[in-house]
Parts: C-alpha cells; sequence; structure tokens
C-alpha cells in the first residue's frame, strides 16, 4: 500500500473524482481518496509518477508520501490544522467588508439609519457601492471561484462550483439591474430607479461567500480535533538519542540509530528505539504504549520499546528495532491506515457523491426556468435558483464516514485497541460468534502451582519437589520450580536422575531416593492415601495436574498445577454474552481439562482436542451461522485468524499472529474484546446517522429552495440557503466527535457478571519504605508472584498495596513477599483501604 498527499480537494465530489481518475490507470487495482486527511492510498504495480500524473489530469495536486512519513515531525506537521487560520483571516476581513455593504443595503433603507448626503436620492451611487464592496469580499474569497472554475473546466464540478455558480449569478442579475438603473437615471425616472433598487442581489451575494466560510471554520476546526489521537502519537516519538560509540556518548538524531547499536537512559528519559537491557535496571512507565499506569520493572535480557520512560534506574540497551519497525511506529502506521482506507460502507455515499454536483446545478436550471415559465419575474426565478445551488451540501455526504472512522480509530488506539483498516473496524460490530483460543487468551500461558496438599510438612514436599523438577524441561517442572523460589527455597543437587517417559522423573539425593509423577505410576512405588487421591480426582475434574511426589518410597504429599484464567477472563466473557454474542472456545486439550476451563470461565461452548491444523476448518463451520470474530496469540491460531471475518490478536501474541489479525489488542486484556465489538457498533450507528442527516437534509432542502412550498407561503431566502449549507458539514464532524465520549467498558457489568465461584477479594498490605514508584513497580512484581494473586495496585502515597485475590490466600505469605522485595509489611487487612480523607487529599495533590 502507497500513500499520497492530494490537494485541492474540498468535497466530496472532489475526492470521487480523484478516486475515479486514478482507479482508471491499467496498473491500480484498488484506489481509496480520504477527503478528511487529504490523503489516497494506492495498491497496485502503476508508478508514482503515473498516479500522480492522474491526479493532475483530474485538476488536482499530488506526492508520494515518504516511507518514513507517518513517523516523522513533517508529518505532525502535516496534520497540523493549517488551514484554520486562513480562513479565518478571510473571515474576519469578509465580515468587515459586509458590515459596511449591510449598512447600505438594510440599515439605511429599512432601518433608516444616516449615510453622507451624496448619497440622499442616489440610488445608482447606492449601488456602485455595494458593487464594489461585494467584489472586493469576492476578491477576499476568490479561492471559491478558483476552485470552483476549475472543477467546471476538468468536467468535475464540486461544492466550491455551487457556491461560485450562486454568488455570481446573484452578483451578474445584480449588476445588470444597476445597468438598468443608470439607464432609468439617465432618462430621469426617478421612479423606476427607485423600484429597480429593490432587485438588488450584492449583500446576498457577499452573505452567502461570508455564510459558507462561517461553515468552513467551522468544520477545519472539527475536522482538527479528530486527528488528535494520531498526532498526539506522532509526538510521542523521541527525536534524539545517546548512542554509545565505543567509551564515547554521543546523542544523534533518532533516525541515525541502527540495529545493533547500544545506547543509553538515564532516569527521566525516553527510550529512542525497541530494544533489550544489557546493563542495569529500571522501572519504566509504559503508559503510552499499553495504558497500564503501573511502571514496569526492567532488568537485563528484558525488552524495551520506543517513547517510554524511563523511571529510575540507568538503562544500557541494544537496539533491536528501529525507524518504521518499531512498537510506536507500527501502532501509529495502524491508526493512520485505518483513518486513510473507506469502510465499505461508504460505498453509497462515493456513489452519490459522483454525480451530486452536476444534479444539483441540473435542478437548479430547472428551477429558474420553471418560475420563468409560471411568471414570475426574473429575480424571483434567479433567488430560486441560487437556493438551491447553496443550500445543497456534498461535503456532508463525503465526510459521513471518515471523520467517524478517524475518530473512533483514534478512540480505539487510545485504549489499545488497534484496527488495521476501516473494514476491520466496520467487521468487529457485526461478530454474532466470538472464538477464544485458551492457552494465552482466557487463561495466562504459563502453568502456576495453584494447591499443595502436603502428607506431612509442607516445606518438605516443596524442597523435594524443586530438587526432583530442577533438571526437567518440562512447563509443569517449570512452575514448581519458579513457586518454590518465590519462596525462597534453593535446589540441592541430585544425581542419577532420569525421565520416565509418560510416568515421571527419579533421582537420588545422598542416599535417598527422590520419586515424582502422576497417580498411576506413584501408586506402582508407594502407598497413596485415599484422601489425597480423592484431592488429586478433584484437582484434575478442575483442570489442574496433579503431581505426587515421594521419599524412600514413602509419600510427601500432591502438588496440582495448571495454567490459569486470566482474573478478567470470567466477566469479559460474560459481557460478551449478555452483547447477544455466541462464546466459543478452542483448545487442544482433552475435553475433561477443557470443559473444566470452560465452566470456570463461563464461555458458551467448547471444542476441545483440535489440532493446530483444525483450528481454521473449525472457524470454517462456523462462518456458515453468522460473522465469525477470532481471538488468539500464537502461530497455529494464524490461519484461524485470517478465515475469521474479524481476526483479533493478543498483544503479548507472537509476530505471525498479528500480522494475520486485522485487529491487535495491546494491552493483553481479554475486556477489549467486547470494547472493541462496542466501539465498532458505536462507530457504525455514528455513521448511519451522519449518512441519515447528509441525505435528509439535501432531500428535504433543495426540495425547499426550489420553491415547491411558495403556494402555501413558506419561501426559503437564498442567505438562509447559505447558512444551512455552512452548518450542515459542521454537524455531521460535531456528531463523529462524540464517539470520543463512547463507553466501551462498564466495569459494573463485568464485575456483576462474576459468579462466586471465581469472583475476587481484595487485601490491603500497610508497608513501610514505600517511597516512589519504583518501590511500586518492585512490590508489585513481588506480591503478582504469589499464586492466587490476580492483582496488585501498590501506592507510595498511601503507603501500601491492594491486591486482588482469586482463592485463599494466606496473610504470611502476602507478608513474606512483600519483606522479600526489600520494604517491611506492618500489617494485612481484608477490603480495600482507600487510605484516610487527609491522606487521599495529599496524595491528589502531590
Amino acid at each position: 500500500m502507497r500513500n499520497f498527499n492530494v490537494t485541492g480537494m474540498s468535497c466530496a465530489a472532489c475526492s470521487a473524482r480523484v478516486e475515479k481518475a486514478v482507479s482508471a490507470l491499467a496498473g491500480v487495482e484498488t484506489c481509496a481518496v480520504n477527503l478528511l486527511t487529504n490523503s489516497m492510498t494506492v495498491e497496485g504495480p502503476a508508478t508514482d509518477a503515473e498516479i500522480v500524473a492522474a491526479v493532475v489530469e483530474a485538476g488536482y495536486g499530488a506526492s508520494p508520501k515518504g516511507a518514513e512519513a507517518a513517523r516523522s515531525s513533517s508529518e505532525v506537521d502535516a496534520l497540523a490544522d493549517h488551514e484554520t487560520p486562513v480562513i479565518k483571516r478571510r473571515l474576519v476581513w469578509s465580515l468587515v467588508f459586509l458590515a459596511v455593504l449591510l449598512y447600505f443595503s438594510m440599515a439605511h433603507p429599512l432601518l433608516g439609519w444616516p449615510l453622507p448626503a451624496f448619497f440622499d436620492g442616489n440610488f445608482v451611487a447606492k449601488g456602485l457601492s455595494q458593487l464594489i464592496l461585494t467584489a472586493i469580499v469576492m476578491v477576499i474569497n476568490q479561492k471559491f471561484f478558483v476552485s470552483g472554475t476549475r472543477g467546471l473546466l476538468h468536467r468535475a464540478p464540486n461544492m466550491d462550483t455551487l457556491v461560485a455558480l450562486g454568488a455570481f449569478a446573484a452578483f451578474g442579475y445584480s449588476t445588470y439591474t444597476l445597468y438598468l438603473m443608470t439607464a432609468a437615471a439617465f432618462t430621469g425616472n426617478a421612479e423606476q430607479t427607485a423600484a429597480l433598487a429593490g432587485d438588488l442581489y450584492f449583500e446576498t451575494s457577499a452573505m452567502i461567500l461570508t455564510l459558507i466560510t462561517v461553515g468552513k471554520l467551522l468544520e477545519a476546526r472539527s475536522k482538527g480535533k479528530t486527528t488528535d489521537a494520531l498526532k498526539g502519537l506522532m509526538k510521542l516519538a523521541p527525536q534524539t538519542a545517546n548512542v554509545l560509540n565505543g567509551d564515547k556518548e554521543e546523542r544523534v538524531p533518532v533516525e541515525q540509530v541502527a540495529v545493533g547499536d547500544l545506547f543509553v537512559v538515564r532516569p527521566g528519559e525516553n527510550i529512542p528505539v525497541d530494544g533489550v537491557v544489557v546493563e542495569g535496571s529500571s522501572a519504566v512507565n509504559e503508559a503510552a504504549l499499553t495504558g497500564e499506569s503501573v511502571p514496569a520493572e526492567k532488568e537485563v535480557g528484558d525488552r524495551v520499546s520506543a517513547a517510554t520512560i524511563n523511571q529510575s534506574g540507568f538503562l544500557k540497551c541494544r537496539a533491536t528495532h528501529v525507524g518504521k519497525d518499531t512498537v510506536l511506529s507500527q501502532i501509529i502506521q495502524m491508526v493512520s491506515d485505518a483513518s486513510a482506507t473507506k469502510a465499505p460502507i461508504a460505498r453509497i455515499a462515493d456513489k452519490v457523491s459522483g454525480v451530486f454536483v452536476p444534479v444539483v446545478i441540473t435542478i437548479a436550471i430547472v428551477t429558474t426556468v420553471v418560475w420563468l415559465l409560471l411568471g414570475q419575474d426574473a429575480g424571483f426565478a434567479i433567488a430560486r435558483g441560487i437556493s438551491v445551488l447553496v443550500i445543497s451540501c456534498p461535503c456532508a455526504l463525503g465526510l459521513a464516514t471518515p471523520v467517524a472512522i478517524m475518530v473512533g480509530s483514534g478512540k480505539g488506539a487510545r485504549n489499545g485497541i488497534l484496527f488495521k483498516n476501516a473494514t476491520a473496524l466496520e467487521q468487529a460490530g457485526k461478530a454474532r460468534i466470538v472464538v477464544l483460543d485458551k492457552t494465552g487468551t482466557i487463561t495466562a500461558g504459563e502453568p502456576k502451582v495453584t494447591d499443595l496438599r502436603a502428607a506431612g510438612a509442607e516445606s518438605e514436599l516443596l524442597q523435594a519437589a524443586l530438587d526432583l523438577e530442577q533438571n526437567s524441561e518440562h512447563p509443569l517442572a517449570k512452575a514448581i520450580l519458579e513457586h518454590a523460589r518465590n519462596l525462597g527455597l534453593s535446589p540441592n543437587a541430585v544425581t542419577e536422575f532420569e525421565a520416565l517417559p509418560g510416568n515421571g522423573l527419579k533421582a537420588r539425593l545422598g542416599g535417598d531416593s527422590l520419586l515424582g509423577g502422576n497417580l498411576k505410576f506413584i501408586k506402582t512405588q508407594t502407598e497413596v492415601p485415599r484422601e489425597l487421591e480423592t484431592a488429586a480426582q478433584a484437582f484434575a475434574e478442575n483442570g489442574k495436574t496433579p503431581l505426587f511426589f515421594a521419599r524412600n518410597g514413602k509419600l510427601l504429599g500432591v502438588i496440582a498445577v495448571a495454567d490459569v484464567i486470566k482474573a478478567d477472563s470470567p466477566g469479559a466473557i460474560q459481557a460478551l454474552k449478555q452483547m447477544g454474542i455466541r462464546v466459543v472456545m478452542l483448545t487442544g486439550d482433552n475435553e475433561r481439562t477443557a470443559a473444566a476451563i470452560g465452566k470456570q470461565a463461563g464461555v458458551s461452548e467448547v471444542v476441545a482436542g483440535v489440532l493446530p491444523n483444525g483450528k481454521e476448518e473449525v472457524v470454517r463451520k462456523l462462518k456458515e451461522e453468522g460473522a465469525v470474530m477470532m481471538v488468539g496469540d500464537g502461530i497455529n491460531d494464524a490461519p484461524a485468524l485470517m478465515r475469521a471475518d474479524s481476526g483479533v490478536a493478543i498483544g503479548t501474541g507472537t509476530d505471525i499472529a498479528i500480522d494475520a489479525a486485522n485487529i491487535v489488542l495491546m494491552k493483553s486484556r481479554l475486556t477489549d474484546v467486547s470494547a472493541a465489538i462496542k466501539l465498532s457498533r458505536s462507530t457504525l450507528r455514528n455513521i448511519h446517522q451522519n449518512l441519515f442527516w447528509a441525505f435528509f437534509y439535501n432531500v428535504i432542502g433543495i426540495p425547499l429552495a426550489a420553491g415547491v412550498l411558495i403556494p402555501i407561503g413558506l419561501k426559503l431566502h437564498p442567505l438562509f440557503g447559505a447558512a444551512a449549507m455552512s452548518l450542515s458539514s459542521f454537524c455531521v464532524v460535531s456528531n463523529a466527535l462524540r464517539l470520543n465520549f463512547a463507553r466501551i467498558y462498564n466495569e459494573k457489568h463485568a464485575e456483576r457478571a462474576n459468579t462466586e465461584e471465581n469472583r475476587t477479594m481484595k487485601k490491603t498490605i500497610k508497608i513501610e519504605g514505600l517511597m516512589c514508584s519504583h518501590c511500586e513497580a518492585t512490590v508489585s512484581k513481588a506480591l503478582a508472584s504469589v499464586p492466587g494473586v490476580s492483582g496488585v495496585k501498590a501506592s507510595h502515597k498511601l503507603h501500601q498495596a491492594v491486591v486482588e485475590l482469586v482463592g485463599d490466600v494466606p496473610d504470611a505469605k502476602l507478608k513474606e513477599a512483600v519483606e522479600g522485595s526489600g520494604y517491611k509489611a506492618l500489617e494485612v487487612v481484608e477490603g480495600e483501604d482507600k487510605g484516610s480523607l487527609f491522606q487521599r487529599f495529599v496524595a491528589f495533590f502531590s
């Protein structure tokens, strides 16, 4: 996809003309022109020179955007509102001369306001003064005449053509009347001269131009706000980097940083490019990209992203992605592409806009002729034709879709929901079936220890498990190692380690024999008490894997390991179901484990035992029942993501999954799936509203301007037509801006959706020593590693941490985690302690 800047467009008829001209080229496969951003996207082998030539031939200007345009400071300038200041100056000067003109044409004859004695009874002099003042206003607003005439010459009339024709018709007819006045004055017919003065429409011409300029100003200001999200993302991009050249540190423009370069970031500085930490540790604020307020702790080997802020320590990093390949640049590109492309719903407006202006001109001519044939005087007939020209508004039709797409995609980006194109934004809201991959989507994707049942001392069970599992590469073994190490245990060296496929492990620790494995294997080696066997069966029925451990033939106990459900999954799934969406969980697990996970998550249906290459087939069959949205994160999800009507990739997923999807959830939260659907539906509703009012306005306004209601005494003056035209586009853009206030999250709903089984509880830990955001990140990381902790909110201002718990977590374990991170846990209390009124007051203003 190549991007071009297009200049000279003023309405939907212009964009339709450019699109038609470029699409006619032999080497162009698709072309989409965006009136809002004055941009064009083209796909196909046609050269840039051929595309630019086609646009110029159509009467407009074009230039290709550079490869880095969407990420450069010049692109931010391109999106800046340069139009409003120019229009504002035109409007101010127009109002100055219009005020004088209205004094001559209305204030003096209607209100009796005084004029210099020279004008007493001199109707020709008054008429000449109005002509000169109107000509000045026309020169000030010459853009309408230049653009409108160019459109006519290229056989592509646009909105400016309508305005120019209306203003020029009023000016021309008034000039002709002024000549008649001079002839009457020359013959001494003062009565006829005075009568003809009432047929001057100079103020109508000037007023039309001024009112349209008012509308253009309102429209330009509103359009400027629709690109705020994109401009905000671009401004996040750092401009310089501190690169290491040997032992020497140099500050260079960020464009000069290459993959493999070493760069340093001090506290308070922005990270310039994507990289990996090679030295140091720090808390990094990633809110700009993920929206998460709690800083992420970064150590050697961790990845860092451009535009995030180093808050505490010194970091030395190696650049891994620069320029257009950084996460920030990809986000900007997605938002920009979504704004530049066209949604399928826009085709209706495009078809109408392509013939709108010629049809309106024809209606204006027919209206004038009909009224003349009905016996009305020329002034009356021309006024009706002018009213038709100035009330019709193709701009409203042209802006109805792109402004809503721009605002909708911008709101999504601010919430970490990235729509790759306008089609993705439209299709998401049509989903009737949501298919969720289990591992990494509904569940965390990392097995954790969930339960322990010790025959004796719990510490003895964990130590034996740690000693035995330390040499295993199995994911379940890693869960046990992580759990034991978080509790401060360290492994002892074992000998004669042996993995027994399908059974378990065995090794020797000094003179002791260690065994670990499944129930079937352990029963052949030692006696298993009935209560432990029953507990193991209960674990298995709940989707957990029970692992038994024994020393010297004596059973030590059982440890349950499971890929735990994410804390927000049940609420997110319930929110989808309450929207009338059928939720299907797709997994390769066995049916018993899948059924247990599905029950906990609350899905509508479980499809288990699916091979990696079978997910695409499941999605294909489901599409026969309605529009399907597939949500996944792995390489094996890519075919299904591409097959679905809407493919949604979790932000922490693989690059292949992200490339295959057309929606990316940067925060990796399942609640964002329902938010994406709600945002899409709100955007579609907004587009429908815009299109309805744009069509309704023209369908009602044009016949009214033509005079169909004159027989019952209702007549539309051209000035009111111009005012209505001015406001129509402004109203469409303003309606689109309402999307910024759309509620796409409903925490109360999600909270109410949690069942008693998975409802979380909160505890507050009072902590001594919390001093800064780095302290918050350290404590949060320590507490998050405790099994059963689903969320942490630490505050150095309130000197506490609030944890969300799934299940029963002893206070001692929470205190142990805090003190293990270097801080002192004073007490643990039930519920969330928001602090005293004084504490909250200090926290708010500090």
